[in-house]
């Protein structure tokens, strides 16, 4: 009977253990799927910069200057954040000194008391009690409140010296703290200065691009080629995605007309509107908002695109499966990379004005497989409510 006991023990034992071996294992399959993924992306995104590069060497310039304003931004944002945590970690040790001076305060007006008492009894307390009491019992008795004196004034110039060390300690914290908001004051400049000359850099490819836009036979010619460049990317990437098809308890299909809008903006233009001519169409809207603003996302979904795109500048891209995909352009930063997993209201941009735009604003679409969809038929709860 225990034999058989044992063996059973030992059975399920190396069943558990092969099971956590085959999860451990097609953990490593997936992850090593999802890295073959981002590769494949990453390499459909450098063909297609090449093609743009070999079609307008402006546009190759106008993406490393908005690029590099992007990471100065988020630099600056970091920057901020240390910025904010050692402010309110000086808040704390200036409390935590201020209660500590006023503890020692009280413990060293106890410890002067005694001292006066000690010093105006003299400096033969114990001899002045052996002479002066004649009972044995009240000597007794007085020796040992004697004795219980001077160990109090010994604990008490225990917890001045404590408290006197921990304050130089707190001191020490302080001033490490104020060192290293004088550090970062020193970073944040020299981040805000190259942000500045990112800033100019661009300011004169602008100028530079609208010149060369400013024929419009030439402003529709570049408008239809990032359009094309647009419908390409979704296309390689249904491709590509085809084989890791996005599961939902709630498809993405039966929330139309109930999902959020991405950021609180005002509509510039609106899906279907004509751009510089008929022949050429909004797919999506542009929402004005300030720069900086957090854009969501409306839908469960993977990222399966963060990058810059001529026309769009900084873009996200989330595949919600079903073929549905929300797109998210002209952003400042991007704040998720290719196969984050995010939910609705994850933040996963700012506004900005990339792409080449001249006002803060966000471009936003929905498309099923290549096809663009009126984004109003879907969204239509305001960020809030």
């Amino acid at each position: 009977m225990k034999l058989r006991i044992v063996l059973i023990v030992l059975l399920l034992t190396a069943l558990a253990a092969e099971a956590q071996n085959t999860e451990g294992g097609l953990a490593k399959i997936k992850e090593q799927e999802l890295e073959e993924v981002r590769e494949r992306i990453s390499e459909l995104k450098r063909s297609m910069d090449r093609s743009a590069l070999t079609r307008d060497r402006l546009t190759g310039e106008l993406r490393s200057a908005e690029l590099e304003i992007s990471e100065k931004r988020i630099r600056l944002k970091e920057l901020e954040r240390e910025r904010d945590y050692s402010i309110s970690q000086k808040l704390k040790l200036d409390g935590q000194i201020e209660q500590h001076e006023a503890e020692l305060e009280t413990e060293s007006r106890e410890l002067a008391s005694q001292v006066r008492a000690a010093y105006m009894s003299g400096s033969q307390e114990r001899a002045k009690l052996l002479l002066n009491q004649r009972d044995p019992a009240t000597l007794g008795r007085l020796i040992m409140y004697y004795r219980y004196l001077n160990d109090y004034r010994a604990g008490n110039i225990d917890v001045v010296t404590a408290y006197l060390r921990q304050l130089a300690d707190l001191r020490s914290k302080v001033a490490a703290e104020e060192a290293r908001l004088v550090k970062i004051a020193g970073q944040r400049y020299s981040e805000l200065t190259k942000l500045n000359t990112a800033q100019e850099k661009r300011h004169k490819l602008l100028v530079s691009v609208q010149g060369r836009m400013a024929n419009e036979g030439r402003k529709i010619e570049q408008l239809a080629a990032q359009e094309r460049d647009l419908s390409q990317l979704i296309a390689e990437l249904s491709s590509i995605l085809s084989d890791y098809p996005i599961s939902s308890e709630s498809p993405f299909s039966n929330h139309k007309g109930r999902l959020t809008w991405p950021v609180a903006g005002t509509l510039l233009h609106d899906f279907g509107q004509p751009r510089v001519t008929d022949r050429l169409k909004w797919n999506g809207v542009v929402l004005a908002a300030p720069r900086g603003h957090e854009v969501r996302s409306v839908y469960h979904g993977r990222v399966v695109f963060s990058d810059w795109l001529a026309g769009l500048g900084l873009l996200v891209i989330v595949d919600h499966g079903e073929g549905y995909m929300s797109l998210y352009g002209y952003n400042e930063t991007t704040l998720k990379s290719t196969g984050d997993w995010v939910a609705p209201g994850d933040v996963i941009a700012t506004v900005g004005d990339s792409g080449g735009q001249t006002r803060t604003a966000l471009y936003f679409e929905i498309r099923h497989g290549t096809r663009p969809l009126n984004p109003r038929m879907w969204v239509t709860r305001r960020p809030g409510s």
